[in-house]
């Protein structure tokens, strides 16, 4: 008996910071079935500073008409939303052409200082965005890409997060088995095409979905090199949204969200697999 009641006791402490995760969402799911008219009437404390803020489990009278104002007489959201799409797969492309063989090449290729080099590029994960904006605004200006997307995503391809993730994934790779390859006949390009792109997929794949959710919800990076709003992308455009607009960023919000939990939904084993590489000492 006492050690079913440990067991809900564990269970409800587990369930309290779930809920508490769970609940923005839920809100953010109720707040876009509203109408304008309640939405503005709960939302209005927010903006006036005067009076309670309310918010309900359900609202008064559910309405979808936001979701058809947002899909189909809100042209302006579909281009925001695949500037979003095109930044965030050029920013994967560019990390698997350039974070994972290099990643190979720290995991593989063993010598004098390799370990401390290693450890002084994943440094560069620590040092903020903010510390590194202006070299980044010299050098892009410098290179005629400022307020193009270009600006966005050249810094990001050369992340050095990609990199230290998908490091883990091929340092499990025996080292017996590379030599044993090599020996066979296997050259370099081989040895990555064959055996550490097969073997490194979970870390690879944690690295790609950790790069999409954050590429997809970048704000300060946009914000600081993209002046034309219509190269803007999505996680810019709702932060805009005045209360007469509210009702079309509850809905823009959910629908941000339905790509970031597709992935994660077919990627989270990968996901987990890469995360435990990672975190695996040599």
């Amino acid at each position: 008996m006492r050690k079913r009641g440990k067991e809900l006791l564990i269970l409800a402490l587990l369930l309290l910071p779930a809920l508490v995760t769970v609940l923005p969402l839920f809100l953010l799911l109720t707040g876009s079935l509203m109408d304008v008219q309640e939405i503005r009437e709960r939302l209005m404390p927010v903006f006036t500073g005067e009076g309670s803020f309310s918010f309900t489990a359900i609202p008064d009278y559910p309405t979808f008409l936001n979701y058809e104002k947002l899909l189909l007489e809100t042209p302006q959201f579909f281009a925001l939303f695949w500037n979003s799409m095109r930044m965030t797969g050029a920013v994967l492309a560019g990390q698997l052409l350039v974070a994972v063989p290099a990643a190979f090449g720290f995991a593989v290729y063993k010598g004098k200082g390799s370990r401390l080099l290693f450890s002084l590029y994943t440094v560069l994960m620590l040092i903020p965005f903010q510390v590194t904006m202006l070299s980044s605004y010299l050098v892009l200006t410098r290179l005629h890409l400022m307020n193009t997307q270009w600006a966005v995503i050249l810094p990001a391809v050369f992340s050095a997060f990609p990199v230290f993730l998908c490091y883990g994934g091929f340092s499990a790779i025996p080292q017996a088995m590379l030599e044993a390859a090599r020996i066979d006949g296997a050259g370099e390009a081989g040895l990555f095409l064959r055996i550490g792109l097969p073997l490194g997929r979970g870390g690879i794949c944690s690295a790609l979905i950790l790069g999409f959710l954050e590429c997809f919800n970048l704000i300060e990076q946009p914000m600081a090199f993209l002046d034309d709003k219509s190269l803007w992308p999505l996680s810019l455009y709702l932060p805009q949204i005045s209360l007469n607009q509210a009702a079309t960023a509850f809905c823009g919000s959910v629908i941000m969200l339905i790509p970031v939990l597709f992935v994660f939904g077919l990627f989270h084993d990968d996901l987990e697999q890469g995360i435990v590489y990672a975190g695996l000492k040599e």
